[in-house]
C-alpha cells in the first residue's frame, strides 16, 4: 500500500544574459532616472544642506537663494562653489 505523491515541477526561470537582456548601462540608467540628475553647474544651491538646483554663475545661484531666504527666512541658505570647495551664506540685508 503504497501512496503516490504528485510532484509539481516549476519552470526554470528566464535569466538574462548579455544577448538578449538589458545590459548594465541600462540598468544604472533607469535606476538614476528615478532619482534628479546629478549636478552640471558649478555653483550649487543648498537649502538645508541639501542641494535644491546648479547655476553657472555664482549671481544667478546668489539670487535664487534670497527669494528662498525671503520666503522662509529661517532656513540655512548657501551657495557652494564646487570647483573650490567653498561656501558663502545668504543672510536676508537689514
Amino acid at each position: 500500500m503504497t501512496q503516490q505523491r504528485e510532484m509539481i515541477l516549476k519552470t526554470p526561470s528566464k535569466q538574462q544574459t548579455a544577448d538578449n537582456g538589458p545590459d548594465q548601462e541600462t540598468l544604472v540608467d533607469e535606476l538614476l532616472g528615478r532619482r534628479k540628475p546629478p549636478e552640471a553647474g558649478r555653483f550649487r544651491l543648498q537649502v538645508d544642506r541639501q542641494t535644491k538646483a546648479s547655476y553657472s554663475t555664482r549671481e544667478a545661484a546668489g539670487q535664487a537663494g534670497l527669494a528662498i531666504k525671503r520666503g522662509f527666512p529661517i532656513v540655512h541658505v548657501t551657495v557652494f562653489d564646487a570647483d573650490e570647495g567653498q561656501s558663502e551664506t545668504i543672510v536676508l540685508p537689514v
